[in-house]
């Protein structure tokens, strides 16, 4: 997520757009974490769950930001694919527990 936070300055045309893609951003860390404290791996599964969600929201804003001339088709690519590759690797552990 590293390269959102580089490349969110480009939103600055769309203060909720941007606040949408860094909470989501935020949202993945912090479920992660907060499920890997949980007690049961049921529990832990679920917080996974959401993260997997969040990374999904992060790409459709990611469309909305294309859409609207806030990022080049690069940046949205890059970004993108960053989402893909953290969300099989959420999925991976899903599957691991």
């Amino acid at each position: 997520m590293f390269i959102l936070k580089q490349k969110i300055g480009a939103f600055s045309k769309d203060y909720s757009l941007k606040d949408q893609i860094r909470r989501a951003a935020v949202s993945v860390l912090l479920n992660i974490s907060e499920g890997f404290c949980r007690k049961t791996h049921k529990e832990f599964k679920q917080f996974l769950f959401f993260a997997h969600g969040s990374l999904g929201e992060i790409q459709s804003a990611l469309y909305v930001a294309l859409d609207q001339e806030y990022i080049s088709q690069k940046i949205f690519k890059e970004i993108y694919e960053k989402c893909e590759e953290d969300s099989k690797k959420i999925s991976g552990l899903i599957k691991s527990l």
